[in-house]
């Protein structure tokens, strides 16, 4: 993937329905490797939409990947480290744009003085979160509509790495 072409940045309100479409194109198209279609419709069954979604993405820190300025993929993650949503378009997955996303909310986290990172990952997102350093802490097996679908919590703790000014700063206190 050439990175230039993709810009990162924050949510805007007036993409939430776009950002509805690409979590339904995800889960519908973009999970079938791993969920049969049973367990797709009833992650979700509908695309979601309207203030309810546009308020869900707006109360998290949601960033945007874009592609010629139109939304292809998004990530979400509250002020306790949960990343509650991550998402790639599927003609876009598989292309860095997730590993993009995360490594701002990442940064973003870090920035917020927030030690661990976790979430509920689908089989999908589980690939990508263990490439970061994520460690599985449980397999677990969640009822959506009457139907059965698989996850892992998962976890990733934010050490937050010595910088060379502290190691200079401390010696000199020596």
């Amino acid at each position: 993937m050439q990175n230039s072409s993709i810009e990162i940045g924050d949510f805007d309100v007036t993409e939430a329905d776009l950002l509805g479409g690409i979590f339904f194109d995800a889960v519908r198209e973009g999970a079938a490797e791993f969920y049969d279609l049973e367990q797709r419709r009833a992650w979700a069954s509908k695309q979601p939409s309207g203030q309810n979604w546009a308020s869900r993405l707006a109360g998290q820190k949601t960033v945007v990947a874009r592609k010629a300025g139109l939304p292809v993929g998004f990530m979400t993650f509250d002020g306790d480290g949960y990343i509650d949503l991550a998402f790639v378009a599927p003609g876009h997955q598989r292309q860095g744009i997730g590993r993009a996303l995360y490594a701002r909310i990442e940064s973003a986290a870090r920035d917020a003085n927030i030690e661990r990172l976790h979430s509920k990952a689908s089989y999908l997102v589980r690939g990508l979160f263990e490439q970061q350093g994520w460690e599985v802490v449980r397999k677990q097996r969640v009822e959506r509509s009457g139907v059965t679908l698989t996850n892992f919590l998962m976890e990733k703790r934010l050490d937050n790495p010595v910088r060379p000014t502290d190691i200079a700063a401390n010696s000199k206190q020596s």
